[in-house]
């Protein structure tokens, strides 16, 4: 099907009902669905979908309710850049307004309002966001490093006398949290269970809410105890920046940029992982120098980037994006894995895209992803690390054994057998008692070092004691999910 064009600077009358093509249309009328049995491979879905209407595309969501999908990069690039005509306000979208998109619906996390910076516009976007950039520019990314080693160490120990091990559940799933957990200045709280909870929201399982009241319990508590004695870590940078957050507000930003970065770098190091192990070019260059890690990490963002897509952005006004007129209130979901493999800016998906940047993983414009240095930090030092211990690592089945589990936003690899010789257990460095973090100043700038007034607990093992679930507040069990899979 060729898409209609439906200029609004044209000299077409009004129309009683929506133009041809237009997800505000009531019947399925033929759109693709974004879920079930006819999106098992929502990859070949989005081609289908170019091939049929160019780069922005009618398509169903659950419950068949109509969104654009963004299938063009600089069509992309152009929504989240321009937040005069695009926001990611939820409470505009009509379907939401007309009671088209019911409470019920499975991408209700996704959707569900809330007053943090993902959701805010314009000032209050810039307090919210400010302060969280502001505490982002405090860390210290030397010293980061070096935990990102000795933690990559520390799980490498946990299997390296077996001679095999699953560089998911064993590695991916386990780095980015026990980072996360010492950049937000709660070390003591990186064990089994915060990774499984993690990993439970993030599956929408029946006991996901009791997961998210479980993390939101640990944030709460970090937030009132920094609030009381501040240190020198992103908690306490950002409850003391100038914009002033209230708890609430700080311990929900916490939970975005907790839950964002781990399932991002999570995504990010088992990618970059079955690249190195699957396709012997990829690792032969890294040997020979041909290519760096961090070069390996930037072509898995184009190739597998950590969310494919990202619900949602919506129409402030009638406007026109990729020849199709979009009406104000409509909802466009932004095609992270569809835009990187746009055939105008990659027309040969073989070839190597060695220092570029411009995929969409990170996003763009006002919402563009705050954290991605550390994500691509842990995903370098980490894989590199790797590498280095066990420089004999094979994958343990056939590549096409490999099985991923996939949702419309993301598209996660459940396991990465791999084989090596059994290598023995090496001696750790133990954990610094603290290091001077560089205080915020307008700007993201950062001022000397100021000394350390309180030292940061240390690291407890990784296995969870056992105790019964914390209680679970009123007000967050009534929460939905939010964010699963956003920014």
């Amino acid at each position: 099907m060729t898409p209609e064009t439906n200029s609004l600077t044209g000299t077409d009358g009004p129309t009683l009902g929506p133009p041809p093509g237009c997800p505000a249309h009531h019947s399925p009328g033929g759109l693709r669905r974004l879920y079930g049995p006819e999106a098992e491979d929502l990859g070949a879905v989005y081609e289908k979908l170019r091939a049929e209407h160019g780069s922005v595309a009618p398509a169903l969501l659950h419950d068949d309710v109509p969104i654009w999908v963004v299938l063009g990069h600089g069509e992309n690039l152009h929504m989240v850049s321009t937040p005069s005509q695009y926001s990611r306000d939820t409470r505009l979208w009509n379907k939401l307004q007309d009671g088209t998109f019911k409470p019920d619906n499975p991408l209700m996390p996704h959707i569900a309002w809330q007053p943090i910076c993902c959701h805010a516009e314009g000032d209050e976007h810039l307090r919210l966001r400010g302060a969280v950039t502001g505490a982002m520019s405090t860390i210290n990314f030397r010293g980061i490093r070096r935990s990102i080693n000795r933690y990559t160490q520390q799980l490498v120990n946990e299997f390296c006398e077996e001679g095999e091990a699953d560089l998911v559940s064993q590695f991916a799933e386990h780095l980015p949290m026990a980072v996360m957990c010492e950049i937000l200045g709660m070390p003591e709280e990186y064990n089994d269970r915060i990774v499984h909870a993690a990993r439970d929201m993030l599956k929408g399982t029946e006991t996901a809410i009791a997961s998210n009241a479980y993390i939101m319990e640990a944030l709460m508590g970090l937030t009132s105890r920094r609030r009381a004695h501040p240190q020198e870590d992103f908690t306490s940078h950002l409850i003391n920046h100038p914009a002033r957050l209230n708890d609430e507000e700080v311990s929900q930003h916490l939970r975005v940029v907790l839950i964002a970065a781990y399932e991002a770098t999570t995504n990010l190091l088992a990618n970059v992982l079955r690249v190195v192990l699957t396709n012997p070019g990829f690792r032969a260059q890294l040997k020979g120098g041909q290519m760096t890690v961090p070069e390996a990490v930037e072509q898995s963002l184009w190739d597998e980037p950590p969310f494919s897509t990202q619900l949602a952005y919506f129409a402030k006004q009638d406007t026109e994006l990729g020849g199709q007129r979009i009406r104000k209130g409509d909802g466009l979901l932004f095609g992270i894995a569809p835009g990187n493999v746009d055939p105008r800016v990659r027309p040969d998906l073989t070839a190597n895209m060695q220092g570029n940047r411009s995929h969409l993983a990170f996003g763009g414009g006002p919402h563009e992803c705050p954290g991605q240095d550390t994500g691509r930090a842990i995903a370098d030092v980490g894989v590199d690390a790797l590498l280095a211990r066990l420089p004999d690592i094979q994958l343990n089945c056939e590549e096409h054994e490999l099985r991923w589990r996939a949702s419309i936003s993301t598209r996660h690899l459940v396991e990465l057998p791999v084989r090596f010789e059994p290598k023995e257990k090496e001696k750790l460095e133990p954990r610094p008692l603290g290091r001077p973090v560089p205080s915020q100043r307008e700007g993201g700038k950062t001022t000397p070092p100021s000394p350390r007034s309180e030292a940061a607990a240390p690291a407890t093992a990784r296995s969870a004691p056992a105790s019964a679930e914390p209680p679970a507040r009123p007000g967050l069990l009534r929460r939905v999910l939010l964010w699963m899979s956003g920014r």
